[in-house]
This record gives structure tokens, sequence and C-alpha cells, in this order.
């Protein structure tokens, strides 16, 4: 097995760090290219396996990429701004089975235990769990329509899993919308003064 060359991989890790650092606004360049050393060190077996100019690069843009995001994920939880919990994007795909109609009578109905937190926010939920939707894959999307919307049960416990991990995904991207418009916003009103 080849031995890895650290200096020239750090070189790699660095140029990687500056590029995310531009793209992803939550991140610095040193704290991703930290993360990209560290998981490669981790992974030093796996790396020696496949060891390879194009390997180290694919390698580091992977891993950046995986830490900002779970910096913005983090940003999102403790901005102060509205967060969608996958429970309440679960409950968002539950409204897409009434008509507008049907959603109308629902809205501002007292709550019980049995239904949804967000009964006067039904409405903005429906949009926003539909406009999150439509970015996310294809493959994504028809698991969530079969699962949460349609009720068709998991085969077992991998489809389950599978499940989950779309909802999550329907709630990140759910949040990263709401960001999305927030900053228009701001950015519109401060153009406008």
């Amino acid at each position: 097995m080849p031995e890895i060359d650290w200096e020239r991989f750090s070189q790699i890790a660095d140029s990687v760090g500056k590029q995310i650092a531009r793209d992803w606004r939550v991140t610095e360049k040193d704290d991703v290219k930290q993360s990209i050393l560290l998981h490669a060190y981790e992974r030093r077996p796996m790396i020696e396996a496949n060891y390879s100019e194009p390997f180290l690069w694919q390698f580091a843009k992977k891993v950046g990429r995986q830490y900002a995001s779970s910096q913005r994920d983090a940003r999102d939880v403790e901005d102060g701004q509205y967060y969608y919990t996958p429970d309440e994007a679960r409950m968002a795909l539950g409204t897409l089975l009434f008509t507008d109609e049907e959603m109308g009578s629902m809205m501002g109905q007292k709550e019980d235990l049995s239904r949804a937190r967000i009964t006067d926010n039904l409405m903005s939920a429906r949009l926003d769990v539909t406009k999150a939707m439509a970015r996310l894959s294809t493959p994504t999307r028809e698991l969530l329509m079969r699962r949460f919307v349609f009720g068709l049960p998991a085969g077992d416990d991998s489809a389950r899993k599978a499940g989950n991990r779309a909802v999550d995904s329907l709630a990140r991207q759910m949040n990263r919308d709401l960001r999305r418009a927030s900053s228009d916003a701001r950015s519109y009103a401060e153009s406008t003064v």
C-alpha cells in the first residue's frame, strides 16, 4: 500500500477549505481543513487502498461539504427563527391529502392531543413542504409520498430507516427555504432604504 503524502493532502485540504468557506458563509477555511484532515486520518486504510490524486480531491470535497452542511444545520437550530422538526415536516406532508377547501375548514380549530400542533400554520406548512419537495431528489420525493402521504407501510426495518432519513432531509430543506426567503426579504428591505 502506498504511504499517504500528508503534506500534499494538507495542500488539497487547504484549497478545498478555501473554496467551501467562500461558498458556505457559515464556515471558515481552517475549520474545514481541520475537519478534512481529521476525517482522513481516521480513515487512513481506506485512503491508502484508493490512493490517487483524484480520489484525494473527491474525498476532501465530500468531507468539506458534509462539515459545512452540519455547521449550517447547527446554525439553523440556534438562530432564533422558526425551525421545522422532522415530526412537523411529517405532519405537513399529511396536509397534501386535503383539498384547499378542506384545509380552510381545518384552520383555527382547537387543538387536541391527536391533531397537529400547527393548526393555524397549516397553510404555510403546506406551502413550505410543497416547495421543499420540489427541491428533493425524485427517489426521496417518491418515498415520502408513498410512506407519509399515501400511508403505505414500510416493508422492513431498512425501509423504515430510509423513510426517517427522507423526512429528516425534507425538514432540513424546509428550514433552508425559510432562511433563504428570510435572507432575501432582509436584502430587499435593506436595498429599499
